[in-house]
């Protein structure tokens, strides 16, 4: 007796789901517990696995389709054996008798010569000759199925001399989708303002040369920038409520706890997973749960809860080389910090020009609750402690 394949119990806010990518075909074995399919929500990607040992039967929702929670995917058939390795261990002997006495080539002269004269790529041709061979019929048809659906439109003449002028159109992701809504939504609901500064690394650079070997055997983590600017955001934040506060309607949500997002650049496009409480982290546990949470979003594997919420966001573009930035606001958050890239520059100290590790920060804020005064507070707040960090230890 078949068994319903369906859509698990999409997460709260998301009402519906792609289907992205099926993993095994109708009638092929499948083991308990193996990935069947990879659905796409706007935030997330959720696996649905195998319930048993058994073959796939049918596959009711193609790669492409939407579909809602609890909605069937596809017939599953527990316990039975696939038939489809047999007979295609049974057409090899056929397909062999049946090329007995032809040429050793696996394509004829004129298929050769069409597929050199329209630089075809061979593996992407199916071929329905016998034996699967391809024949001059399935390169032409690939020919003819490859051409874009627009080219019926007049195309500009190239210049004579340039190169083939090529274009590929390829569908937003949803969550690419959903991260282009929630960038206009910041810029059309709020009023966003950014302030900036900049930090002399110099001493928080000293201190992780000194102690980085020692606190990665202690920790089995290394020890990076991350730690140290969630600690010192943290510690602002308890001077300056408001920024870790959001506007709910006609209110104003202050809050007594700190929970930070820190902005991940993944395969699917930008994900926030949040540190939860992380005032009460050491810097260990901050490092060791931002590796982790890179992790899962390279693989896909973030979840649901694990990106939901957040009162203020952290977004590193100096990863990428970037020295100076206006980050956008991640609603319903109030602000936003972004770092970037590390430059040797010439700074005055006590009179004197020097060489140190400076780093442009930018914060954007919601100037609808975060005063200029605060936010440039803030922003004094999180350089003291960068530039003084054992005022973070002190507590002072």
């Amino acid at each position: 007796m078949a068994t319903e394949i369906k859509v698990p119990v999409l997460p709260e806010s998301v009402s519906d789901a792609t289907v992205v990518n099926w993993h095994k075909q109708a009638g092929e074995s499948i083991a308990r517990d193996e990935q069947l399919v990879d659905l796409e929500t706007d935030k997330v990607v959720l696996e649905v696995t195998a319930p048993d040992d058994g073959v796939l039967s049918k596959i009711l929702k193609e790669e492409g389709a939407t579909v809602l929670a609890e909605e069937v995917l596809a017939l599953f058939e527990a316990g039975a054996i696939s038939t489809s390795a047999p007979a295609k261990a049974a057409a090899e002997p056929e397909a062999a008798a049946a090329d007995e006495g032809e040429s050793n080539d696996a394509l004829s002269p004129s298929v050769r010569r069409l597929i050199s004269e329209k630089n075809v790529d061979v593996s992407a041709v199916k071929g329905t000759g016998k034996g699967g061979r391809i024949t001059k019929s399935d390169v032409e048809k690939h020919l003819t199925s490859a051409k874009p659906a627009a080219a019926t439109v007049s195309q500009p003449t190239a210049p004579a001399g340039v190169g083939e002028r090529t274009e590929e159109r390829v569908p937003m992701s949803r969550l690419r989708a959903r991260v282009a809504e929630r960038l206009l939504e910041a810029q059309h609901n709020t009023a966003m303002l950014t302030t900036f500064n900049e930090v002399n690394l110099q001493v928080v650079m000293d201190t992780r040369k000194k102690y980085k070997d020692h606190f990665e055997k202690k920790h089995g983590v290394r020890l990076g920038f991350m730690s140290f600017f969630t600690k010192a955001v943290v510690e602002a934040l308890k001077r300056f409520p408001a920024v870790n506060a959001s506007i709910d309607g006609s209110d104003m949500v202050y809050r007594g706890y700190f929970d930070i997002g820190i902005a991940v650049s993944s395969p699917r496009g930008l994900v926030v997973p949040v540190l939860r409480n992380v005032e009460q982290m050491s810097m260990a546990q901050i490092e060791g749960q931002i590796g982790e949470y890179a992790g899962k979003a390279r693989d896909g594997k973030l979840t649901m809860e694990e990106m939901t919420g957040g009162t203020f966001t952290i977004t590193n573009g100096g990863v990428f080389g970037s020295l100076l930035s206006t980050p956008i606001l991640n609603p319903p958050q109030s602000a936003i910090l972004g770092m970037h890239k590390i430059e040797q520059r010439p700074i005055v100290e006590n009179g004197e020009i020097v060489i140190r590790p400076m780093m442009y920060i930018a914060m954007s804020y919601d100037h609808r609750i975060i005063d200029g005064k605060e936010s440039v507070s803030f922003l004094a707040a999180v350089k003291e402690m960068l530039e003084y960090p054992a005022g973070l230890l002190l507590d002072v």
